[in-house]
């Protein structure tokens, strides 16, 4: 528009521009002025975008990239976090900077680097754009730096003498030191790769020969030290393999792990991010010296265990009471044990409680081994959960209504206290409403924080499934938009949604990580 009045203007003989070309004029210049290649910083964060990426990437050897959404609420968890890291490496004249863009804004930028989810981070080193790196540290200020400064420095230490190996190896409660008789080759490059990755332990390398016989070792091997059980657990390099840098980065998760941990705040990520496919929990009160001796038997049970279960101690008067609701318990069941699978978060406990190192061994064998079923919990069924539209579903009662032959069960599966199962309860007991007259459907609701089914695992809230009439004991997941109308479409059409005609073009908010996506509409 401005152009085309420009070339205009002089046809018409008037030299002075009119008002609206003024406007028109001042906006774009004002436009150019934000957009410009200029960098400008929040919180000594760079505030990138399309016109100012590519300078970004020239003056900056280490660049992390939040591509955020302003209405993500991760986002804004994220952000108090990624100021200050940024502050952090600032003070100390890192390489390393941070940077933000607003993805829902800058969407040439969104879709060049496959922006699918809020947040997500970045790397971009040495100016290229064609390769960044995934962020894979912690969401969290301290680990946001040292992930950077690992990629800023030399991911492990050279160790070169006795003495500086003795004070590494004593400087931390564990340290990780790999010994390689080059370290220009392909085990010890993708040791260095792997330090640079696991940021909440402290690597060292070695390479020369006194060394290796200092700790007793003749060929190329990572060694972890601790000032807990085994002082030096040896991980020794396949010459034929080289190095795994998946197995040995779970090796070291596992074996970083005291034998028997205490469930703490400081704990929790340490006893969750090992990816122990068995927990082994003795629930107990600290404050009895009589429960608090049960950890001598549980300790003596778990060594034949390491990397298939981790056992932990859980305080039920501290930490612990927090996950009691969890397990369908109070602080009065202590002492107490289970057994949680944690694929699928199945419970297992003993016919009655039995202390001793051999019970426990024997219960957790017999657990592994497919022999013993799972506890499962149910609430109680309230007085009249099938006198309301929507009839309340317990585990006790569920298999009776969900597979009774004669009817169309459509179940929602919810966590009293999940926002998006909130937010479609008023649909539900419409819908609840609508068909409460008709003998053949009912529409039900379950709360699987308080029940749980043998068959059917709730992996997210809210979880729909629909049970058709009929032998068989069929299921279907509903999948689509959770409103009124949509529901009525798939009861009519008996567990389907009829085919619509295909929609030109519907863009989508990319959903905020740890939730699912919510259907359109």
């Amino acid at each position: 528009l401005v152009l085309s009045l420009a070339w205009l203007g002089p046809a018409l003989g008037g030299e002075d521009k009119d008002e609206e070309v003024v406007e028109e004029e001042e906006k774009e210049k004002n436009e150019d002025e934000v957009l410009s290649d200029e960098i400008e910083e929040e919180d000594n964060v760079l505030v990138l975008h399309e016109h100012n990426f590519a300078h970004a990437l020239r003056e900056h050897q280490l660049l992390l990239v939040e591509f955020y959404a302003p209405w993500c609420g991760h986002c804004q968890q994220l952000a108090p976090a990624f100021a200050q890291a940024a502050t952090e490496l600032r003070n100390e004249s890192s390489p390393a900077r941070l940077g933000k863009v607003d993805a829902t804004a800058q969407k040439a930028l969104a879709t060049e680097f496959g922006i699918t989810s809020y947040p997500t981070l970045k790397l971009f080193r040495d100016g290229n754009r064609t390769h960044p790196l995934a962020y894979t540290g912690r969401m969290d200020s301290q680990g946001i730096v040292r992930w950077m400064q690992r990629r800023a420095g030399p991911s492990a230490t050279l160790l070169q003498d006795t003495d500086t190996i003795a004070a590494f190896v004593n400087s931390q409660d564990l340290v990780v030191v790999g010994f390689f008789k080059d370290l220009r080759g392909e085990a010890a490059q993708a040791f260095f790769e792997l330090a640079a990755e696991m940021v909440d332990l402290m690597f060292g390398v070695a390479e020369a020969a006194e060394l290796f016989q200092a700790y007793g070792l003749s060929a190329d091997t990572v060694c972890l030290f601790k000032k807990f059980d085994e002082r030096q657990t040896n991980f020794p390099v396949d010459p034929a393999r080289g190095l795994d840098m998946a197995e040995l980065s779970q090796l070291l998760r596992i074996h970083s792990l005291q034998l028997v941990m205490e469930f703490t705040n400081e704990t929790s990520n340490q006893i969750f991010g090992a990816k122990i496919p068995h927990h082994m929990l003795l629930f107990l009160n600290k404050s009895s010296s009589e429960q608090l001796s049960l950890r001598d038997s549980f300790r003596a049970a778990a060594s034949g265990f390491r990397g298939k279960v981790l056992f932990v101690v859980v305080d039920v008067t501290g930490h612990g009471a927090d996950v009691l609701p969890f397990f369908g318990m109070t602080a009065a069941d202590a002492p107490t044990l289970r057994l949680v699978k944690m694929e699928n978060n199945r419970k297992y406990q003993m016919e009655q409680d039995n202390f001793s190192d051999l019970a426990i061994r024997t219960f957790i064998q017999a657990v592994l081994e497919g022999k013993v079923k799972p506890h499962l919990l149910s609430a109680e069924p309230p007085e009249d959960w099938d006198t309301r539209p929507v009839k309340v579903l317990v585990g006790k009662t569920f298999e009776k209504v969900a597979f009774d032959e004669t009817k169309n069960v459509f179940v929602k599966f919810y966590a009293p206290w999940c926002p998006h199962c909130q937010a479609m309860a008023a649909a539900w007991e419409e819908l609840a409403e609508r068909y409460k007259d008709r003998e053949d459907i009912i529409i039900a609701e379950m709360d699987s924080t308080a029940n749980e089914l043998e068959n059917i695992t709730i992996h997210g809230f809210p979880t729909l499934h629909y049970f058709p009439a009929g032998p068989g004991r069929r299921m279907v997941e509903y999948k689509s938009t959770r409103d009124v109308e949509t529901f009525s479409k798939f009861l009519e059409n008996g567990g389907t949604l009829p085919e619509e005609p295909p929609v030109s073009e519907v863009t989508e908010q990319p959903p905020c990580p740890g939730q699912s996506p919510a259907p359109a509409g």
